[in-house]
């Protein structure tokens, strides 16, 4: 059955990455909740999708107490997810002021959830190889997943397969170029696919129709509605 992932919260409603996205999309129903994760200069864990604020000033230079009030702990962002499991992508791009090719916050991630608990209802994502592998050597219960935007087809198999022989759980790709083809390969190595970011019924129905895993979506209401009409 697929699961509706709401994107950054109920995004199209409320602020996206805030506690009242979130919360809104639990009181519509959505499975999921997809967030982002930075570091700011204090060393907080916060989510916010951007590594600059709408003002230019960068979060990792900013401290907790000077940024936007909207702006959550991973902590209040998880509190307020309740009963949905959570993707919790990292961010950890080489073009952005907090690059930390070390994996300190992947690894402050992993110490977080391993405090917190409940470590069925985390999944951890990045576009960065190298951080969900670290997050595989540093707490293997936790689920992994890669955030990519296309595979070549000839690359299917055996990027399918290396990604199941290491232990990750999911392959999570851009909506524009997932082929069913992906949904078969990554499928048949025991992998599932978790799409981003649909917000267009028809192409919601597609992908049910292939047998998605989930669907990222800023409208987890239309989603659910669709997932709900008969067939």
């Amino acid at each position: 059955m697929t699961q509706v992932m709401a994107h950054r919260g109920a995004s199209k409603v409320e602020q996206e990455n805030t506690t009242l996205a979130f919360r809104r999309a639990l009181d519509m129903g959505a499975d999921a909740v997809e967030l982002d994760v930075r570091r700011c200069a204090t060393g907080e864990l916060i989510v916010h999708h951007d590594a600059k604020l709408s003002d230019g000033r960068a979060i990792i230079a900013t401290k907790k107490t000077d940024l936007p009030v909207y702006i959550p702990t991973l902590s209040e962002a998880l509190d307020a997810c309740g009963s949905m499991w959570v993707n919790i992508e990292i961010k950890n791009d080489s073009s952005e002021p907090d690059f930390d090719p070390s994996e300190q916050i992947t690894n402050e991630v992993v110490e977080f959830l391993r405090q917190r608990g409940s470590i069925e209802k985390w999944l951890i994502s990045s576009f960065r190889r190298e951080t969900v592998d670290t997050v595989r050597k540093l707490m293997p219960e936790l689920k992994t997943a890669w955030l990519v935007m296309t595979v070549d087809n000839a690359e299917l198999e055996i990027v399918a397969k290396q990604m199941a022989e290491q232990g990750h759980c999911a392959i999570h790709p851009w909506v524009k170029s997932l082929t069913e083809q992906l949904v078969i390969t990554f499928h048949k190595h025991g992998l599932k696919v978790n799409t981003w970011t649909c917000d267009n019924a028809s192409r919601m129905k597609e992908l049910v129709d292939w047998g998605v895993d989930g669907i990222c979506t800023n409208v987890p209401d239309l989603a659910l509605e669709v997932l709900n009409t008969p067939r």
